[in-house]
């Protein structure tokens, strides 16, 4: 089965400090009535939690003090937005505090119901700087036939990540970003290379300047670009088709290239004692590609 859909990146400015949600549920109105074929709604990494306008020795404990369960009426409020447009909604990420005390930075997910669908915790928080905790858990959803994996930020450099996301099925990435240091044209090379290498959408939605590099980017699954920011606020629309996706893996990336077919289930195991296992052929395909 193959699924369409047209995506929303808004790149904006991050949200100060305790300053709640109209200003979002503002914004998230004011995107749709300029691009009303948006079905998916997508806006950058710690978009609705920002402290850039305190002191640095004081951000840390101003976020954590910040954080929420996702049974908080904060959630609640947040899916009500997604709700009263019947869009898929990704407010980018928030801090999150669990009942046992740890602290992550977790990307959302709302379908147009106003659920909460499912959530990713960051897996690779930017050390020493960020303070979380690291979530485990590799996270997928489906939306209108579309499989879509979940990635934040620093996550994109650490090329197993993205990899075991395409195993898991996935035909789009969402990498939400709030890059404020100067690599952001290397986070550009990374977001074409891991589309290449795992022939998948790659979106990566950074925040506005000044406080963010701006620079959100969409790459299609040969890596080509389909739309690119500026610094500045902006909102870039792209469609997703995964017949796209499909075609890509069967006759090759540019006709020539299948990474996905490489191995034969015959083939010898090879060890990677980096990780203390191997890649075993038989498995080597995406998982849930294969089922279908």
């Amino acid at each position: 089965m193959t699924g369409k859909l047209t995506i929303g990146l808004a790149q904006r400015h991050p949200l100060p400090f305790g300053s709640g949600l109209p200003e979002f549920a503002a914004d998230v109105a004011a995107t749709l009535a300029a691009h009303p074929q948006i079905n998916l709604l997508v806006y950058p990494e710690m978009h609705l939690h920002d402290a850039h306008a305190l002191p640095e020795a004081q951000r840390d404990s101003a976020l954590r003090s910040l954080a929420v369960s996702l049974k908080s009426d904060f959630i609640r409020e947040i899916g009500a937005v997604a709700q009263q447009h019947k869009i898929w909604l990704v407010p980018g990420s928030i801090g999150e505090i669990t009942a046992g005390g740890k602290y992550y930075n977790t990307e959302l997910v709302f379908d147009p119901q106003g659920n909460l669908v499912t959530h990713y915790r960051k897996m690779f928080p930017w050390r020493p700087d960020e303070p979380h905790d690291y979530g485990t858990e590799f996270v997928t959803f489906n939306a209108e036939r579309i499989e879509f994996g979940l990635s934040n930020c620093y996550d994109s450099w650490f090329p197993e990540h993205t990899r075991q996301l395409a195993w898991l099925g996935s035909d789009v990435i969402l990498n939400v970003v709030k890059t404020t240091t100067p690599d952001r044209e290397q986070e550009l090379v990374l977001a074409r290379a891991n589309a290449i290498a795992n022939q998948v959408y790659f979106l990566s939605i950074n925040c506005a300047g000044p406080i963010g590099q701006g620079k959100s980017i969409a790459v299609g699954p040969e890596g080509e670009v389909l739309a690119q920011a500026g610094t500045d606020q902006e909102t870039l629309v792209v469609a997703v088709d995964t017949e796209i996706n499909r075609r890509v893996r069967r006759l090759g990336t540019a006709g020539a290239t299948r990474p996905w077919s490489h191995f034969h289930a015959a083939d010898p195991e090879i060890p990677l004692p980096m990780y203390g296992g191997a890649i075993r052929p038989a498995h080597w395909q995406p998982k849930k590609h294969h089922e279908k």
